[in-house]
C-alpha cells in the first residue's frame, strides 16, 4: 500500500514538472515551482496555484493558474495528476485544441475552466467521461462546431458556459434551463435558452 502511495506522489510531481516545462511563463508565476528530489513530503503544496489534499503529502487535487499570461498548449503531462478535481487555466494565452483524452487523464474532474484563452477546434464529446463534472467553462475562446448532445449524461453538470466562441447548431434541449449568458456571442447557435432556431437570434 505504501509503495502505491509513493508511486502516486511521484506521478503528481512528474505532472507538475511537465506543466512547468510546457508553458511559457513571462510573469514568472511558476518560479516557485522548484523541485526538491531529495524529499517526497509535501513540498509541492506550497507551489503557486497548487492545492493538495493535505500539506504533509504531495497529492494534488487542484491546479489553479488563472490570468498568468501562460502560453503553449494544454500539457500532456496532466495525465500524471490522476487525483485532480479542479483545473483552472482561464485567462491565459493557451492555444491548440482541448485534448480528447483529458477525462481519461483526469477522471475525477469536478471543475474545468479553460475560458479566456485561444483554444480552437471542437469540444471533444469524450468530455462526457468526466462523470463528476459540475462546472465546465469554455467561454471566450475560438472553439467551433456543435455542443455535444452526449453531455446529457453529465448529470452533475450545473454550470456550463461557451459564450463568445464560434459554435453553431441547436443547443441540446437538456441545457434549456441553463443561463442564456453562457451561450451568447455565438452567431450560429440557437434554441433555448437563446432564440428558437429558424427565427434569428
Amino acid at each position: 500500500m505504501v509503495s502505491n502511495v509513493v508511486v502516486a506522489v511521484k506521478d503528481d510531481i512528474r505532472c507538475l514538472k511537465g506543466v512547468k516545462a510546457s508553458f511559457k511563463d513571462p510573469q514568472g508565476t511558476l518560479d516557485s515551482w522548484v523541485f526538491n528530489t531529495s524529499s517526497l513530503e509535501g513540498y509541492v503544496c506550497v507551489f503557486s496555484g497548487v492545492e493538495c489534499w493535505n500539506t504533509r503529502e504531495n497529492r494534488v487535487y487542484g491546479l489553479q493558474l488563472p490570468s498568468s499570461k501562460l502560453s503553449g498548449q494544454v500539457p500532456n503531462s496532466l495525465q500524471y495528476c490522476g487525483s485532480l478535481q479542479i483545473l483552472d487555466l482561464s485567462g491565459n494565452n493557451i492555444s491548440g485544441t482541448i485534448p480528447s483524452q483529458i477525462c481519461t487523464w483526469l477522471p475525477y474532474l469536478v471543475n474545468l475552466d479553460l475560458s479566456g484563452n485561444q483554444l480552437s477546434g471542437s469540444i471533444p464529446a469524450e468530455l462526457v467521461e468526466c462523470k463528476y463534472l459540475n462546472r465546465l467553462i469554455l467561454s471566450n475562446n475560438r472553439l467551433s462546431g456543435q455542443i455535444p448532445s452526449q453531455f446529457s449524461s453529465l448529470v452533475r453538470l450545473r454550470d456550463f458556459a461557451v459564450a463568445d466562441n464560434h459554435f453553431s447548431g441547436q443547443i441540446p434541449s437538456f441545457m434549456s434551463n441553463f443561463s442564456a449568458a453562457g451561450f451568447e456571442g455565438n452567431d450560429g447557435l440557437c434554441g433555448k435558452p437563446l432564440a428558437a432556431c429558424g427565427y434569428g437570434l
